[in-house]
């Protein structure tokens, strides 16, 4: 898409932040004062002065880091309204929904997902949605294909009364219909009351086919490639569930193609978790629609704004060069979790304070969901700029090196590598696609190629989607972060304690592989096209897991001084300065003090009268 001589699709709005950042300097000098001090008598001073020297070093570090991450916060304001009149040049745009088991993500869950997908304002003819069930569930694709006969009630139903929230679930959880305005059509009511009643024919479907040895599920022809599927022990399974193709004058009252995939699975085969299931979408969508643009959400991550594939359009296409916008990202916002977040899992805070200044360097991180790619990335090729060496320039011999032997993924990568936007307009038959499908899905495909190394989601930590992030900017691509009231996607947050601690457990396994890995961001600065300021960035996030040796080190120091008839402070500090000494060196977080402050306030009043009222 062209945006010389056309509206603004962008713009760009620094935000004020002259008091943090006088706030964070007086911080850091104190601290830097602060080790002085101790560097100065460390040689006559104990063991407890050498521990709080090195905590506090450790301190000062991460405030530097947290720091330069907050410095430049900037926000993306879009104008959707201006693409209305370019429609016909708006870019086709692969759907990827992964799951993975049926009992931990509920199908109900995924359909929700799927449909709110399904119903978004964007050109039906260059949409197409992938679902990837690890699981090989037939109980999976049965809702699926359920969900298809709903959607073709509820995309109409939707669009003809402008539905702003377009997950089913979410949007029937009333028990009564919603005030009609009157400008909607008389029939609203009757016409909701219908939705809502197929909608919970839907749901009891669809539960009834998730009971033990899949009662709910028919024995038909169609689920034939179920009958012997074992878990983690099966062949490729690719499945056209609805084709918007059929009829061309229909295309406009449809919904976007619906394609199940279930990649092959064999004991001895590696099947490197999502980043696996990502490149196998990659692969199978290649060869079928081949769209240039790529979004990728988790099963339970349903559209909340119907307009954001044209919000991602304008972030994608409003600058002067591509080098400007790689990927999309939209921060991660969640629905129904406990009041006031006393596990930190929604990550609000985190979002705000970090999330607009990382906007106002090289961009965002890839946070693994709510992500539009353009496909080039993920096949690896840098900007279009001079000098650049890009993949389009490798012979056929070359080429099958790297992205494996299937011509038709061979011919689509050359296409997209030829930075063509533009899709040939004829009607695909999907159909004809599926052999060349399923050979991309199968375990041994990426056996001598470059999938998961050089191009594709890449391999070898569980934080798959930030080394993959860190590649693309590694190469010179920027990207954007896209805030939108109402919110982009909503997804699902843990809610207990357990769940809790196992995500967090990942995601320190995860930052720690990916810090003393291949794929360190220091790396990528001295020796790719890393800024220096995005590779702190990394950093703040690398050294989390870190962060709590130093700190339970701290607070130990205390208890240490007393045992051993010493002090860790400085002589003369006074009680005042040294309750704000303390503070200022724990509350060090990427968090503003004033917002940790009142959220634990907020959460120990919520939870004292959680523990009074019996719950726990």
């Amino acid at each position: 898409m062209s945006t010389r001589d056309s509206l603004p699709l962008q713009e760009r709005v620094p935000l004020n932040n002259t008091l943090q950042r006088a706030s964070d300097l007086l911080i850091l000098f104190l601290l830097i004062s602060l080790l002085y001090c101790r560097l100065i008598s460390l040689h006559f001073r104990g063991f407890v002065w050498l521990l709080s020297f090195i905590c506090e070093s450790w301190f000062t570090f991460v405030w530097i880091l947290d720091t330069n991450a907050k410095w430049n916060p900037v926000t993306y304001k879009t104008y959707p309204h201006n693409l209305l009149k370019r429609l016909d040049e708006l870019p086709a745009v692969d759907i990827f929904v992964t799951t993975a088991d049926p009992k931990l993500e509920p199908p109900i869950i995924t359909v929700n997902t799927v449909l709110s997908l399904l119903a978004v304002e964007y050109p039906v003819e260059k949409l197409a949605c992938y679902v990837s069930d690890d699981a090989a569930s037939a109980a999976t694709f049965y809702s699926l294909v359920q969900a298809s006969k709903f959607a073709k009630l509820w995309v109409p139903f939707c669009k003809k009364y402008d539905v702003r929230v377009r997950a089913p679930s979410v949007y029937f959880s009333t028990q009564c219909p919603p005030s009609v305005p009157s400008a909607l059509p008389s029939d609203f009511r009757n016409d909701w009351n219908h939705v809502k009643d197929e909608y919970e024919k839907l749901c009891q479907r669809i539960e009834n086919a998730c009971k033990e040895k899949h009662d709910g599920v028919p024995k038909t022809d169609e689920f034939a490639d179920f009958s012997d599927v074992e878990r983690g022990n099966h062949p490729s399974i690719v499945k056209i569930i609805w084709e918007n193709n059929k009829d061309a004058n229909a295309m406009e009252d449809g919904f976007p193609h619906l394609i199940y995939v279930s990649r092959e699975k064999r004991p001895r085969h590696s099947h490197h978790f999502k980043a696996g299931a990502m490149n196998v979408l990659t692969r199978v969508s290649g060869v079928m629609t081949n769209a240039p643009l790529i979004l990728n959400v988790d099963c339970d991550m349903f559209a909340n704004n119907p307009e954001v594939f044209l919000h991602g359009m304008c972030l994608l296409f409003g600058f002067p060069h591509e080098v400007h916008s790689g990927y999309v990202q939209t921060p991660q916002q969640f629905y129904g979790g406990l009041k006031d977040d006393p596990f930190g899992n929604q990550l609000v805070v985190l979002q705000h304070k970090l999330g607009l200044g990382i906007a106002g360097l090289q961009g965002p991180f890839y946070g693994g969901t709510g992500c539009f790619h353009r496909r080039k990335i993920i096949y690896g090729s840098p900007p279009n700029l001079p000098h650049a060496h890009r993949y389009d320039v490798l012979s056929y011999k070359d080429s099958k090196q790297v992205f494996g032997d299937c011509r038709e993924l061979l011919d689509s990568a050359a296409h997209i590598r030829s930075a063509n936007m533009k899709t040939s307009g004829k009607l695909i038959d999907l159909s004809a696609k599926i052999e060349a499908a399923k050979q991309v899905a199968s375990c041994t495909y990426e056996f001598n190629t470059s999938w998961g190394k050089e191009i594709g989601w890449l391999y070898g930590a569980v934080v798959e989607d930030l080394i993959t992030g860190l590649k693309i900017q590694s190469m010179g691509w920027e990207s954007k972060c896209m805030t939108l009231d109402p919110a982009p996607f909503l997804g699902i947050a843990p809610t207990g304690g357990p769940a809790s601690l196992t995500q967090h457990k990942r995601w320190a396994t995860g930052l720690l592989e990916f810090l003393l890995g291949p794929y360190n961001p220091l790396l990528a600065t001295i020796y790719k096209s890393l800024s220096f300021r995005q590779c702190l960035t990394y950093l703040l996030i690398n050294v989390w897991p870190l962060r709590s040796l130093f700190e339970l080190c701290y607070t130990l120091l205390p208890a240490c001084s007393f045992l051993t008839n010493t002090s860790f402070f400085p002589k003369d500090f006074n009680g005042v300065l040294r309750v704000w000494f303390v503070h200022t060196c724990m509350v060090e977080q990427p968090e503003d003090a004033e917002d940790l402050c009142t959220d634990c306030m907020v959460v120990w009043f919520h939870w004292r009268g959680v523990k009074d009222n019996g719950v726990i």
